[in-house]
């Protein structure tokens, strides 16, 4: 009897055995994943627009010959700085030396016979009350008196243009600058005549003012269109023409250690490319810079205000356009489009689509999807070449700051 409660035990006990054998467990609980997030806070950065532009001279001046004649030589040195009034060229003042002689004559002539009838009229009117001479004789020597006067006038004048002509032999620097290379050599004959009513003078070589220069660009009108209308919504405050500043990258990729200040800008659209010239002024001490260069250049238009700087990370783009993952209060993942077309130092500058607090998911997009939850921990940026491994990583943890 015993023996058969203990076989009926043993088969009860096999039995519950093989039915929790056969029992199935569930899939084993997904750990939720862990996304480094920065906090969205409303700033205010400078609004900047990468171009590209050109750099011409502050002032450029043609010397031509202003007289017609054979180059006798060429004072200065090619490609060295000049003064105003430095003498460049010297044409052969031969034929002015003596139209200046000649006209000199001609005044000593016309004087002596200005002083003979002036003489003349003043004893015909002291003798003409007395009724010695006439009327007429009277009038006659003053006419004379007269006409000798104009003639003195006459040859004075051209005593002075004979002056000018020979002083245009001495070709000098009309500004201070840079003399580039002469266009003709010495024994060339230049001129300076009329052609088909036009003036057809020799150029003789170009100076050139380099410190400051000019860096010239261009803006769409769409551009400055949006400007507009962001400035009336009060998102954007433009900066005064004058305190408008240009950054310049030289062509080696190295940044010009000195800024330029806006001083124009164009009242027209330019009809063929839809754009506004814009020009600054770029100071250039060390001559470093020449005209003529294509560089590109960061100009700053003004004032974005409460807007939101995220890290290139955080914002990612499909057909719809461009959008961030952020961890609501609730602790799901949700996503925003958002409006970013600008990058300020590294960060999307995002002007619509997100709101002061936002959680915005920066590292660990991969692991999350929209209404998924996830666990948001302060992002922790990677270390810069050549830091230690322990940057600290708060102080990039709240976009904006």
């Amino acid at each position: 009897m015993k023996s058969s409660t203990l076989r009926t035990s043993a088969l009860c006990l096999g039995v519950l055995a093989l039915a929790a054998c056969g029992k199935k467990q569930g899939p084993p609980q997904m750990p939720t994943p862990e996304v480094g997030v920065v906090t969205a806070q409303p700033q205010n950065v400078p609004l900047t627009k990468d171009l590209v532009g050109r750099l011409s001279a502050y002032r450029s001046a043609d010397v031509r010959a202003r007289v017609s004649g054979v180059v006798l030589k060429r004072v200065y040195q090619e490609g060295t700085d000049v003064k105003q009034g430095q003498l460049l060229f010297q044409i052969d003042p031969t034929v002015y030396q003596a139209a200046l002689n000649a006209n000199l004559a001609t005044l000593a002539q016309s004087q002596a016979s200005y002083a003979n009838y002036r003489a003349i009229a003043r004893r015909y009117r002291d003798l003409r009350p007395q009724g010695y001479i006439s009327q007429q004789d009277l009038d006659t020597a003053e006419a004379n008196e007269r006409t000798a006067a104009a003639a003195v006038k006459q040859a004075q004048a051209n005593v002075e243009s004979a002056r000018v002509n020979l002083g245009f032999t001495r070709v000098v620097a009309p500004i201070d600058g840079r003399a580039g290379q002469q266009r003709v050599t010495e024994g060339a004959i230049v001129g300076n005549s009329n052609v088909d009513g036009g003036v057809n003078a020799t150029l003789l070589t170009t100076v050139d003012q380099l410190d400051p220069l000019y860096v010239n660009f261009t803006v769409s009108s769409a551009d400055l269109d949006r400007l507009r209308a962001a400035q009336s919504a009060g998102s954007v405050s433009l900066s005064d023409q004058g305190k408008t500043t240009v950054q310049v990258t030289l062509p080696d990729g190295s940044r010009y250690d000195q800024q330029g200040a806006l001083d124009f800008s164009g009242a027209t659209v330019d009809p063929t490319t839809g754009t506004i010239s814009l020009r600054a002024q770029l100071p250039n001490p060390q001559r470093r810079l020449l005209p003529g260069t294509y560089v590109t250049l960061t100009a700053n238009l003004g004032q974005q205000n409460n807007v939101f700087l995220v890290p290139q990370q955080g914002i990612s783009r499909d057909v719809a356009g461009a959008y961030a993952l952020v961890v609501g209060q609730d602790g799901k993942v949700a996503r925003k489009n958002v409006a970013a077309d600008v990058m300020n130092a590294g960060n999307w500058v995002v002007t619509g689509g997100l709101a002061t607090g936002d959680k915005i998911i920066v590292s660990g997009l991969q692991s999350v999807q929209p209404g998924a939850p996830a666990k948001a921990s302060p992002w922790q940026p990677a270390p810069a070449a050549g830091q230690p491994g322990t940057a600290a990583g708060g102080a990039n943890a709240t976009a904006g700051k």
